[in-house]
């Protein structure tokens, strides 16, 4: 179990039903939510369209209220107004005014911070230098394309030196180079020891940099556990050695031994998120209502 202030996110049976006009049942968003993330970790939240990440992401924010359960940021309710001086957020699609340039924009959101002005000077230099938009910094944001927005979203996110980042489909929009800037940059804020919770459709993306993933589907939790624990194939042994013969290398690890050869490694080979993500997908349809049965650990 962990400490409570290692515990940065946590939901307690969330749950969020859309009604209609009359107060029926439209839409169960979100059933009986349970996760924690913690302190310094990049977390993944993945999902088919309406799976119920981004009515999470609207939760912890406050920007929603739940039908029942409890969601805690910083152990205060998410409705608490308080902590999002601690957060920033990259919403999926950016609303940015287009006429304001780069530093403009920083100014403006570090102004609503209430962030003094050497301070924001500082702050805006270093978060487009660090995004890479050094070289146009004058230019409206109308003049932008869409990865240019994508990469000063996440500069106003992080206007705020925030603790908590909150990231909806942070490579919408980059060409290859900019995705794994993109990671590298969020890797980076992990090394600074930020906490990052990311949705994304790209499972490649999160298998590259997120420590931790959940699966929802259909507003229920189906999977959750470290990357690499889950991607392990644990019924077949795979074992790599170098300076054996054809004949050696058909034999166990203990004629590898016998031969003089060198034992690289042994263990589990690994499948990928994608692999992973449809599997429990398809196995939630042939199972509906089957539950996670529990974080694995190594």
């Amino acid at each position: 179990m962990q400490a409570s202030n290692d515990v940065v996110i946590e939901t307690r049976n969330l749950t969020k039903v859309y009604r209609d006009f009359w107060g029926r049942q439209k839409v169960r968003a979100l059933k009986a939510l349970d996760l924690e993330v913690r302190r310094g970790e990049i977390f993944g939240l993945l999902g088919p369209n309406g799976s119920g990440k981004t009515t999470t992401i609207k939760l912890l924010l406050g920007l929603l209220f739940p039908t029942s359960g409890q969601s805690l940021v910083f152990g205060r309710d998410a409705t608490d107004v308080s902590k999002n001086e601690r957060l920033g957020y990259l919403p999926e699609e950016s609303y940015l005014y287009r006429f304001l340039n780069a530093e403009e924009t920083l100014d403006f959101y570090g102004r609503l911070f209430k962030i003094p002005r050497a301070v924001r000077r500082q702050r805006t230099f270093e978060l487009i230098e660090m995004v890479g938009l050094d070289w146009a910094r004058r230019r409206q944001l109308k003049e932008y394309s869409k990865g240019m927005v994508r990469r000063i979203g996440l500069a106003q996110a992080l206007i705020n030196d925030p603790e908590l980042i909150l990231l909806d489909e942070p490579t919408t929009g980059l060409d290859p180079i900019g995705t794994r800037e993109m990671k590298d940059l969020i890797l980076k804020l992990r090394d600074q020891g930020k906490t990052v919770l990311m949705c994304s459709h790209l499972l490649a993306d999160v298998q590259d940099v997120c420590d931790r993933i959940a699966i929802l589907y259909q507003g229920e939790l189906k999977e959750l556990g470290r990357v690499d624990n889950l991607l392990k194939v644990r019924d077949v042994t795979e074992i790599r050695a170098s300076g054996l013969d054809a004949q050696a290398q058909q034999e166990i690890k203990a004629v590898i031994e016998k031969h003089q050869g060198k034992l690289l490694s042994m263990g589990n080979p690994t499948s990928t998120l994608e692999e992973l993500f449809l599997k429990i997908i398809r196995e939630s349809e042939a199972h509906p209502g089957r539950r996670v049965r529990g974080e694995k650990e190594s």
